[in-house]
C-alpha cells in the first residue's frame, strides 16, 4: 500500500502487459494441491512475478532488490524475480492476481476483504498489524475543522476501499457519524494531493509516505487532525496455483522480507541513501529526510513486517470486523466470511511452512 506522493503516479499496467511481464500465460493447469504428492520441498518455480505498489524505488522492495545485508533474493529462493511496479494500492493488485499476472504481493486487509467475495485465488501466508500512526488526516490550516465532529457535510478525499477508507469510517464513528454524513470522494493519492493543494476539498485521509511528503511540501498551509488511527492488518499473499505447488519458496520469501525490514530499521540513513541512489527521490533533500524520519518512527506500511507471523485469530477477527463495517456501509455489497477464509485448513501447509521458517 505504500506509494510516493506528491509525485505523479505511474500508469497502471494493462492486463496484457502484466501477463507478458509474468510469463504465466504459458503455464498449464493441473497443478497439485498442498498436502498432495507434490513437488520436493526444495523445488522452486522458474520465476515469480511480484507486485510493487508505486515505482519500487523506495521501501522494502527497493532494499530487497539491492540485496542489503548480503541477501541475494534470487539466489536464496532459487528462482528469477520479475518485479511489476506501477500499482496505486494493494486493492488493484488483486485484479492482477486473478488474471494470473502476479504471484506474490503485499496486501492490506481491505484488499483481502474485497478479494474473498471476488474469488481471487490467494493463499494468505503471513500478517502483521499496520502501524497505528500510519494514516494521517490533512485539513487546510485555516479550516474550522478541529475534530471528527466537524466533518459532517464536508468533502473528504480518500481512496475507496483502502486502509484510508477504513480509518475514515472509524474516525467518523468516534463522533457518532457515518460515511454517509460526509461527501466522500474517491481519489488516488496524487489526485487527492492536487485537489487538496488547490483547496477544492476540505480534507484528505491517506497513508504514509504520501501525507508526510505532502506536509513537507505544503508547510504551514496544512495541519493534521488529532487522534486519527490505523486499525487494519497487512498481509503477504501468493497466487494459489503457485503457492500450492511451492509453499517452501514463499515461506523463505516471507522470512527474507522480515529480515530485510529489520535491516532497514537498523540502518535508516543508509536505507534512504540507497533509495535516493535508485532514483526514489533527489539525494539529501526534503523527501529523503521525510523517509528517514518515517523509518525511525515506524510509520511506513512495511514497518510492522518485523513482526510478521502466520495468519492467526487476531488478524482474522480484525479483518472480519473491517469487512462487516464495509458491508454495513455498502462498500461491500454482501456479508462475507473473511475470518473463515483466512483460518481455513486448506492453507495449513503454507502456514506451517511459514511458521517453521520464522521460528514461531
Amino acid at each position: 500500500m505504500t506509494s510516493k506522493f506528491p509525485r505523479t503516479n505511474l500508469p497502471r499496467p494493462s492486463r496484457r502487459e502484466l501477463l507478458a511481464a509474468s510469463g504465466l500465460a504459458l503455464l498449464g493447469g493441473g497443478l497439485p494441491r498442498i498436502g498432495t504428492a507434490a513437488r520436493a520441498a526444495d523445488a522452486a518455480p522458474s520465476q515469480l512475478t511480484v507486485a510493487v505498489i508505486g515505482d519500487g524505488r523506495t521501501g522494502i522492495w527497493a532494499s530487497l532488490r539491492a540485496g542489503v545485508g548480503g541477501r541475494n533474493l534470487e539466489a536464496k529462493l532459487g528462482t528469477r524475480i520479475v518485479w511489476q511496479p506501477g500499482f496505486t494500492a494493494s486493492l488493484p493488485v488483486m485484479e492482477a492476481v486473478k488474471a494470473g499476472a502476479v504471484d506474490f504481493t503485499f496486501a492490506t486487509a481491505t484488499a483481502v476483504a474485497n478479494a474473498v467475495p471476488a474469488r481471487v485465488p490467494i493463499v494468505p501466508l503471513a500478517a502483521y498489524p499496520l502501524p497505528m500512526s500510519e494514516v494521517d488526516f490533512l485539513v487546510q490550516a485555516g479550516s474550522s475543522i478541529r475534530s471528527a465532529a466537524d466533518l459532517k457535510g464536508r468533502t473528504i478525499a480518500h481512496q475507496n476501499g483502502t486502509t484510508g477508507t477504513y480509518s475514515l469510517i472509524k474516525y467518523l464513528e468516534t463522533a457518532g457519524l457515518r460515511l454517509t454524513d460526509v461527501t466522500a470522494v474517491s481519489l488516488s493519492g496524487a489526485d487527492a494531493y492536487t485537489a487538496f493543494a488547490q483547496g477544492s476539498i476540505d480534507g484528505w485521509i491517506h497513508w504514509q509516505p504520501a501525507t508526510g511528503l505532502a506536509l513537507a511540501k505544503l508547510g504551514t498551509k496544512a495541519r493534521l487532525l488529532p487522534a486519527v488511527k490505523t486499525y487494519d492488518y497487512a498481509f503477504y499473499v501468493a497466487r494459489a496455483e503457485v503457492a500450492e505447488r511451492y509453499p517452501q519458496t514463499f515461506a523463505k520469501f516471507v522470512k527474507i522480507i522480515r529480515e530485510t525490514q529489520a535491516y532497514v530499521f537498523a540502518h535508516p540513513a543508509e536505507s534512504v541513501k540507497l533509495w535516493a541512489s535508485q532514483g526514489g527521490f533527489p539525494p539529501d533533500g526534503a523527501e529523503q529526510a521525510v523517509y528517514e524520519q518515517l523509518i525511525k518512527d515506524a510509520r511506513l506500511s512495511e514497518s510492522g513486517a518485523v513482526d510478521l507471523k502466520p495468519v492467526d485469530e487476531a488478524a482474522a477477527v480484525s479483518t472480519q470486523n473491517l469487512a462487516d463495517s464495509f458491508q454495513a456501509l455498502g462498500v461491500l455489497p454482501n456479508k462475507i466470511d473473511v475470518r473463515g477464509f483466512l483460518l481455513s485448513s486448506k492453507f495449513d501447509a503454507a502456514k506451517q511452512a511459514v511458521a517453521a521458517e520464522l521460528g514461531v
